[in-house]
């Protein structure tokens, strides 16, 4: 007699990864699990967040559509949450949201930096979850708080720190 197999429940830290660009090859699998292992280190314990990989033409109409800025940036990061940002260093039950990523901008401001283009990719990753889960880099005292706890995470990881330039210099 057969044993009936019991459904595979969701993951609690869903990510799901839509590469929109051909610019930077890029491996889905290794990163959701990245992200997972953020989300943890982060303390949710619960979260549906999407990314999305763009070239800069894409990135740029996004950038002027959603925040009124011409050109393209690196990372823009949308709560879905319904409450919101969650504030830094709280755990959200129940994170939602959207990461948009550059891998264009990701592969050309890594040159500057002398590091791969995949570390400057997952530190825009981490920043943009940083940002779901409270954190603000508007106002200098909350930018450095930010960039601590974006070194602190790659720490935790097992990834590399940013190796040279002021970190403010990477996220516009």
């Amino acid at each position: 007699m057969a044993r009936a197999q019991r459904p595979v429940a969701p993951s609690p830290l869903a990510v799901e990864i839509s590469d929109r660009q051909k610019v930077l090859r890029v491996a889905a699998e290794p990163l959701k699990r990245l992200m997972r292992r953020a989300l943890t280190a982060e303390g949710v314990v619960q979260a549906e967040i999407s990314i999305l990989l763009v070239d800069d033409r894409r990135m740029a109409k996004l950038h002027k559509q959603w925040l009124g800025i011409p050109g393209p940036t690196d990372v823009i990061t949308f709560d879905l949450s319904e409450s919101g940002s969650a504030g830094p260093r709280k755990a959200p039950a129940g994170l939602q949201g959207d990461i948009v990523v550059s891998a264009e901008t990701a592969r050309r401001t890594a040159r500057q930096f002398g590091w791969t283009p995949r570390q400057e990719l997952i530190l825009y990753l981490l920043h943009g979850l940083l940002h779901l889960t409270g954190y603000d880099d508007i106002l200098p005292a909350d930018r450095r708080l930010m960039r601590a706890r974006e070194k602190s995470l790659l720490q935790q990881l097992g990834l590399p720190i940013p190796p040279v330039g002021p970190p403010q210099e990477r996220h516009r």
